[in-house]
């Protein structure tokens, strides 16, 4: 497996435990017998680190499809090189720091990590093209 590949392994765990973070949060919050019932009511806000945790997740999921996809073709063309490792390398990372700079209301910082992840995108996008 190429190291492109494995960055994007290592991205979707990172997808499923970003459903995990604020679901645990709401858990917390709402409690067991909600988390287990038929959530029909309408809930009230949740708190705001579970409230960050919900929207980085959703920020994640905004680039995770051109990720995917981008990996994959540089992949199955034979594009993968320099480039591509980069930029999945910086895509990840940067995704992986972004979580806890949003959690935790840490502004710039958190700005600077999504641009890096946006910059490791578009590296493997350029990459196909050079």
């Amino acid at each position: 497996m190429t190291p492109e590949l494995t960055y994007l392994a290592a991205t979707l765990i990172l997808a499923v435990v970003q459903i995990f973070l604020p679901a645990t949060g709401r858990t917390r919050q709402f409690g067991t017998k909600w988390n287990a019932g038929p959530r029909d009511e309408a809930t009230p806000p949740v708190g705001p680190i579970t409230g960050r945790l919900e929207r980085a997740q959703s920020n994640l999921y905004e680039t995770l499809p051109l990720f995917i996809g981008a990996v994959l073709i540089a992949h199955v063309t034979g594009e993968d090189g320099v480039l591509t490792y980069w930029g999945a390398a910086l895509y990840f990372w940067a995704r992986l720091i972004y979580i806890p700079l949003y959690a935790f209301g840490v502004t710039g910082l958190r700005s600077l990590a999504f641009m890096a992840s946006l910059i490791g995108l578009l590296m493997i996008i350029a990459a196909l093209f050079l």
